[in-house]
């Protein structure tokens, strides 16, 4: 019916379909900043985000903190998320959850939170 070459030229034509219908349906939530979601937090609550912004300097405490961007925060609970190392104030962090609506204010139930490395080209305090 086919020869061999045919064959296998399908069966990849196949496989390459498939794993570009895959990359497409699982493609992952693009990173937004914390203004862009505060400006329409309606938009993505109940919905899973991730987002990035600045440790407010002492928000830390042991289940949340405050994330700010230029003009707006947002408290992020970390309570059940995996957590990288180095999680300190005025550090840039990316953090992936839920946005709710609780008490009155916005919240990011995270599920994960990674830490930007602190720059070795940064000036060393004295």
């Amino acid at each position: 019916m086919f020869s061999r070459r045919i064959r296998i030229l399908l069966l990849g034509a196949a496989i390459t379909l498939g794993l570009l219908g895959v990359i497409l349906i699982e493609a992952p939530e693009p990173t937004r900043t914390v203004d862009e979601v505060m400006n329409d937090p309606s938009s993505f609550l109940d919905r899973e985000i991730a987002i990035r912004g600045e440790i407010v300097d002492g928000s830390i405490n042991s289940t949340d903190f405050q994330l700010h961007g230029s003009s707006n925060s947002l408290r992020i609970d970390y309570m059940d998320a995996s957590v990288s190392n180095g999680l300190g104030d005025n550090r840039t962090v990316y953090a992936q959850g839920i946005l709710h609506y609780i008490d009155g204010e916005y919240v990011l139930e995270a599920q994960i939170i990674k830490t930007s490395c602190p720059s070795k080209y940064e000036e060393e305090e004295v």
